[in-house]
């Protein structure tokens, strides 16, 4: 059976970006384990349960979800996994994941390994793709020098932060995805004009946030060579 590892941050994944990857996959027949940096169960970030963004119903069923989903509530730690046994390794987004998956030296390194290799993919979503900035290769590269990548981009992000780069909740934003992104050698294309935007480069999926989840996860299928769910 095809197997896949979701990286979940603690300090807040976006749930669209999750859950729909995560039940978009269990619908194909994937096996999915869900690890988070210290093994302990992921934090969802309120504010992607907002039922006056996301809608009443669609609000009550990803709660529902992040309270029931045994994964969620019982993940393994990063540390102890490795993306040799998966056939993808995925990085749902959120702010959080700029506190933790993101400075993680093992999600940086499943995500290397994830896209070194022949066999593996990695699919990495919204503000996740910040990993990319801080992963290098074997030789002491930027994975994501030279590749092809969206992600949450500097436009959506100057309508969230304020003018000293704090959140809503009064967090300071440790840095912007799409400049570190950039900086590390990434060729960035958020395709600000489009509904969606998933970006295959290798073995390497990227998707800009959570209107591209359902999309990202169907492109996940296909490089898996997997048919999606009707």
């Amino acid at each position: 059976m095809t197997s896949a590892l979701f990286v979940v941050s603690e300090e807040g994944y976006w749930a669209e970006e999750c859950i729909e990857p995560l039940t978009t996959l269990d619908e194909a027949g994937v096996d999915v384990t869900v690890a988070t940096p210290t093994g302990e169960p992921p934090v969802v970030d309120e504010a992607s349960l907002d039922p006056d963004d996301v809608g009443e119903e669609t609000a009550e069923h990803y709660r529902e979800f992040d309270e029931t989903d045994d994964r969620l509530n019982d993940p393994v730690p990063v540390a102890g996994e490795e993306a040799a046994d998966y056939e993808a390794v995925v990085f749902p987004g959120g702010h959080g994941t700029e506190w933790d998956v993101n400075q993680d030296s093992d999600a940086r390194r499943l995500l290397r390994d994830a896209v070194a290799g022949d066999d593996g993919v990695a699919l990495v979503v919204c503000h996740a793709v910040g990993i990319l900035a801080f992963t290098r290769d074997d030789a002491g590269e930027f994975v994501v020098e030279g590749r092809d990548v969206t992600g949450f981009p500097n436009a959506w992000e100057q309508d969230i932060v304020d003018e000293y780069d704090r959140m809503p909740d009064g967090r300071k934003l440790p840095y912007w995805v799409e400049d570190e992104v950039v900086a590390a050698g990434g060729n960035w294309d958020a395709e600000l004009d489009s509904d969606t935007s998933v970006t295959v480069d290798g073995d390497l999926v990227t998707a800009r946030g959570p209107g591209s989840s359902a999309a990202a996860a169907r492109t996940l299928l296909d490089e898996l060579g997997i048919e999606a769910p009707a």
